[in-house]
This record gives C-alpha cells, sequence and structure tokens, in this order.
C-alpha cells in the first residue's frame, strides 16, 4: 500500500496474517468486543502507529472470537489501486489491549491521551524545526502566527502540485502564513540535489535569487535535464542582479569552498526532514503538525484555521462553554 501523493523513499509494508487455528470451546461460547468505543481506539492507536493510514480512510469490521485471549478484526482500506483488506489479531481485554499487526501494539492509551501526547510532540517538533529554519529564505511575514515548512524536491512531479498548493495557500492567507523551503532531493532523482545546490547558492547573495531559481526549476521541471540544470538555473537567477561568477563558482565547482558549504546547508535540511519523520516529499509541517503529500489546499485551510482559533475547534469549544 502507498500514497500517490508523495515520492516515497520509504513505505510502511504490513505482516498479512492469516488465521487458521481452529477456535477452542471457550472461544466459540463467547462473543468478539466490538463496541464502537473500541473500534474508535484501536483506530486512533493504529494511526498513530501508521500516519499514512490517516489517507486510507481504515475501517474495522468483522470481529471474531477466534481464541479465549483474542479477536481477529478486518481493517478495510481504500488505497490508490483500490479497496483492500487487513488481518489484524486484538487482545480481548482493554487492560491490556494489544494489536498484533507487523508487531504488536499497545493500544492501552485512549483517544484523549494519544491527542495529548500529540500536542506535545508537535510543540517539541516545532521548536527543533523553528531552530532548524533560522536564517533560511521565507515567503510571507515574519511575525505570522502559521509557519509551513515544505520539505521538498525540485524534480518530484508531486513536488510540483504541492508548489502549486503553496502559491496558493500564501495567497490566500497573505498576513497569516509564513512558508519555509527545505530541500530534500530523492536519490533517484538525479538533477534534484544539482538545482537545490544551485538555489542555495543564489540564496547565499539575494534571497530574491533563491525564490526565482525555485519557481523556475518547478515551473520548467519538464524541461530540465542533469545535462542543463545548472544553465536553466542561471537564466533563473540572472535576473536578480546578483554576482554570476560568484553563482556558477558556487554551483558547478565542486571543489570551490561555496559549493561545499551549500552541499552542507542541502544534507543539514535532510538530517532535519529525517529526525522529524520525513521519508519522501512533498512534506510539510504546520506549525509543527505534519502533513504528508500533495495534498489540496482544503487541507491546509483546515489546519491554518485551527492554529488561528478560528476553526470548527474553536466554535465548538464556544458552544461547550454556553
Amino acid at each position: 500500500m502507498s500514497s500517490i501523493r508523495h515520492c516515497a523513499v520509504a513505505q510502511v509494508v504490513f505482516l498479512a496474517m492469516a488465521v487458521t487455528a481452529c477456535q477452542t470451546a471457550a472461544s466459540a461460547d463467547r462473543k468478539p468486543v466490538a463496541t464502537d468505543q473500541r473500534k474508535e481506539q484501536l483506530l486512533a492507536n493504529l494511526k498513530e502507529r501508521h500516519p499514512q493510514l490517516e489517507q486510507l480512510n481504515p475501517e474495522l469490521v468483522d470481529f471474531e472470537a477466534v481464541s479465549p485471549k483474542f479477536d481477529s478484526v478486518k481493517m478495510k482500506l481504500m488505497t490508490p489501486r483500490g479497496p483492500q483488506e487487513q488481518i489484524l489479531l486484538v487482545t480481548t481485554t482493554n487492560d491490556a489491549l494489544y494489536i498484533v499487526m507487523d508487531g504488536p501494539i499497545d493500544a492501552t492509551k485512549s483517544k484523549d491521551e494519544i491527542a495529548a501526547a500529540k500536542e506535545k510532540q508537535n510543540k517539541e517538533k516545532r521548536a527543533a524545526l523553528d531552530a532548524g529554519i533560522k536564517g533560511l529564505p521565507a515567503k510571507g511575514k515574519a511575525d505570522a502566527k502559521v509557519t509551513i515548512i515544505e520539505f521538498s524536491d525540485f524534480q518530484c512531479p508531486y513536488c510540483k502540485r504541492g508548489f502549486d498548493t503553496m502559491e496558493a495557500v500564501v495567497g490566500k492567507y497573505p498576513d497569516d502564513v509564513r512558508l519555509v523551503f527545505m530541500h530534500y532531493p530523492l536519490p533517484f532523482h538525479p538533477w534534484a540535489k544539482p538545482a537545490s545546490i544551485a538555489a542555495v547558492c543564489a540564496g547565499n547573495q539575494k534571497e530574491e535569487a533563491f525564490w526565482l531559481a525555485h519557481d523556475g526549476y518547478f515551473n520548467n521541471q519538464k524541461e530540465i535535464t542533469v545535462e542543463n540544470v545548472i544553465e536553466k538555473g542561471e537564466s533563473f537567477v540572472a535576473a536578480a542582479g546578483i554576482d554570476m561568477a560568484k553563482w556558477s563558482d558556487c554551483a558547478k565547482t565542486e571543489t570551490s569552498e561555496a559549493h561545499k558549504a551549500a552541499v552542507k546547508v542541502v544534507d543539514a535540511a535532510m538530517e532535519l526532514g529525517k529526525n522529524n519523520g520525513v521519508t519522501g516529499t512533498p512534506a510539510f509541517f504546520v506549525n509543527g503538525e505534519f502533513v504528508n503529500g500533495a495534498v489540496a489546499v482544503e487541507e491546509f485551510d483546515a489546519l491554518i484555521k485551527k492554529a488561528l482559533g478560528t476553526g470548527p475547534e474553536k466554535a465548538a469549544a464556544a458552544t461547550a462553554a454556553q
């Protein structure tokens, strides 16, 4: 199973399990534990372990008692290739609730506990990300309430979709959203890293030059090759009025100190992404909250409104307080 909204380095592979043992008398005499609350808790823990499931609309159905200690349950998924199913084993007791899939998942945490832990994790993640983006080129106001950090690859076709989405988001929220671009060139895209290095070299002189390279590489993605990636970059950044000889030395001369420094910037961005769970492109963090793949503007709308305190969560809280 894989998402078709991002270029992936790694993907979750679920261990298919078949329950072949005959039921014991004890399991045959009892009914499976399949309350709505239990299903909700199991799904919450599954999504915490495997965030990709959020995009696959998982549903738990057909609980069956297969032993005194375990129920089997079918997880239905809607994947890009169509409907798929996965058989899981679930322990029968809520005191030690485990899911057996690709290794036991401790499912004893409540939905509220998971939400609290996720909020704490997002705050810690945002602090680490904020430290890693200091001084990097950004679109939008420096004091914007919402910061979107985009990990992207200039050659990735899904990243072009992400680029178009970010253009729409920044245009829609000019006062509220700040966008920071982080390089994440994937190893199987041969001209992506040279393009990232060229963009860094441009940004070292003028931030405007970085964004000219950024926009140029995405808007002309289909015309760029390994052979012309630097030549194309030169045509993109020349309008910024930078020192082109200095840029060329940085972008082309691999032995130059400027080039080595630019490589370090790109590698550091990738390391920051990996340390925060990025495995493919595009990937985004909206005030620390992870968004995987080239999702629609509407998904960013919901997160931005949540961060601004104008989303349905605030309305629900206001209603509850009345």
